[in-house]
Formats: structure tokens, C-alpha cells, sequence
């Protein structure tokens, strides 16, 4: 069977070495790079990350990284976000003020505007329900705990790309599919047995 060579990007962020050994537990071979070159090469991408919207993409741009990345998307190989890889898939992220995010997908991330009581970030276990048609809902299902991290979720201005949906303190969304791009707001490589039939989903 033929290696399967999953691609890293590193830009800074953590939670790195997490994401490399859940794929390599699968079988995959991984790299973890900032390579441009590299990243342009990838068959399969993961972009990964956590901590705010505006470093992030200064750190893409400082590292040339957002031309390969949106020529890996453009040309529709496939590609696994995860928390901050979902958030700057989007036009616009507003921690901290405005900032530019990647724009392949329409739509904005914006702050938890929760009940009183209600904690943020939000934080913890939560269920994931798919959408209706997802390709990943026959394998992974509905209902399954995924781990969260975050003060922040993605409004995308078109329903048809969300695959996923959870609750904290009202519906939001919490993974998009369009073609090969999948990304989550939750950590797949945190969330035991059901996190790593996700990811052998984007393997296969």
C-alpha cells in the first residue's frame, strides 16, 4: 500500500506534536514544516493551531506561507483545519479588531456572546450532530463527544458549506466541508477513538 504522507504546517502555533502523533498512529507519515516549497508539494495539508486570528495570519504571511496554502486549496487536494486551521479559512476574524483571514471561505469569526453563567472560553467536551448528507456522518455518526477549545466560532455566510453543528449557549458551527477542504473547530487528535475515526476519514 502506498505511504501516506500528511503534511504539517507549522506556523508558530502549538499543538503541533499532538496532531503529527495521532496521524502517525494511523499509519501516516507526517512532517511538520514552514517550508513554502514544501507545503506547495503537500498532497494531503493540515493547519492546524491555536492562540488569536491576527498572529496567526501575521505569522502565515511573515512566513510565506498564504500563497501555497491557497494554491493547495485552489487546486482542491485535501486539507484538514483544525480550531484556528477552521477560523482563518474565513474573510474576517474580529479578536482583537479586524483582520484579514485567508478568505477561501465567506463568512466572519466572531466572539461567544453566551448567557449569564455561561464560561468563555468555551471549553471542555462537547457533542458534534452532522449534517444531513456529510460524508463523514455515516462513519463517525451523531451525538459523539469532541474536545473544544475556544472564544471564538466561524459565521459562514453560506450554509451549504457547514458539516457540522454543536451547542454552547445556542446552535454554532463547528466543522465546513467544500470539496476536499474539511476543517473543525474541535481537536480530532484530542478526542480518543471517535477524534481518530475522523481523521482516517481524511486519510482515505
Amino acid at each position: 500500500m502506498t505511504t501516506r504522507i500528511v503534511t504539517i504546517i507549522d506556523y508558530g502555533s502549538g499543538n503541533l506534536r499532538s496532531v503529527q502523533k495521532a496521524f502517525e498512529r494511523l499509519g501516516a507519515q507526517t512532517q511538520i514544516t514552514d517550508s513554502p516549497q514544501v507545503v506547495a508539494e503537500a498532497k494531503r495539508l493540515v493547519l492546524p493551531g491555536v492562540g488569536s486570528f491576527g498572529d496567526a495570519m501575521q505569522q502565515l504571511h511573515a512566513r510565506e506561507l498564504v500563497q501555497p496554502i491557497l494554491s493547495h486549496l485552489r487546486a482542491d487536494r485535501p486539507f484538514f483545519g483544525i480550531c484556528m486551521g477552521l477560523q482563518l479559512l474565513f474573510e474576517t476574524g474580529w479578536e482583537g479588531g479586524h483582520h484579514s483571514g485567508l478568505g477561501v471561505l465567506d463568512g466572519d469569526v466572531a466572539r461567544f456572546e453566551l448567557p449569564a453563567g455561561m464560561k468563555i472560553p468555551h471549553m471542555g467536551w462537547n457533542t458534534v450532530e452532522w449534517c444531513q448528507g456529510d460524508a463523514r456522518k455515516p462513519s463517525v455518526g451523531d451525538g459523539h463527544y469532541f474536545y473544544f477549545v475556544h472564544s471564538y466560532y466561524a459565521r459562514p455566510r453560506d450554509a451549504a458549506i457547514v458539516a457540522a453543528t454543536s451547542d454552547y449557549g445556542g446552535s454554532f458551527c463547528s466543522a465546513v466541508s467544500r470539496g476536499r477542504l474539511f476543517a473543525t473547530q474541535f481537536h480530532p487528535e484530542k478526542s480518543q477513538a471517535v477524534g481518530m475515526r475522523l481523521l482516517q476519514t481524511f486519510l482515505d
